[in-house]
């Protein structure tokens, strides 16, 4: 059973998964810092200084400077404004992703409309050797 497994483990497909998942993971990662620390400051700015991450809705009652002083305070609070940056990594994550697979589309395609050149039979090569020495003879 053990020798099953280790045969399952080292599969191409499986150990080409691990690593898959393991560099999207940190694709993820830099999405994140992406959307964070670039792309959200200047889209708040333009919208006030408004700071995405940032935005919440309090429904404990009481008041509070940021979210994360009313969560340390144990506030229930909905955090749509993390929900919103969220929502922007999945958008920029599925575009790249989009754009990859769109890129292996096209050069499967290419692939596919210039197939290889077909030779002819080896009879069809001698036959037309042959035709050609006793057209040389004549």
């Amino acid at each position: 059973m053990l020798r099953e497994f280790r045969e399952f483990a080292m599969r191409g497909n499986v150990v080409d998964m691990a690593v898959g998942i393991i560099l999207g993971a940190a694709f993820g990662k830099i999405v994140s810092s992406f959307v964070n620390d670039v792309l959200m400051p200047p889209i708040g700015m333009l919208l006030g200084k408004v700071d995405f991450s940032e935005l919440y809705l309090n429904l404990s009652g009481g008041s509070y400077p940021t979210l994360a002083a009313a969560r340390e305070a144990g506030a229930v609070v909905i955090a749509y404004g993390v929900f919103i940056n969220t929502i922007i990594d999945f958008l920029i994550v599925a575009f790249a992703i989009f754009l990859v697979i769109r890129q292996i589309n096209r050069l499967k395609r290419e692939q596919e409309t210039t197939p290889a050149p077909v030779e002819p039979p080896r009879q069809e090569v001698l036959l037309a050797e042959i035709r050609d020495l006793l057209k040389a003879r004549s």
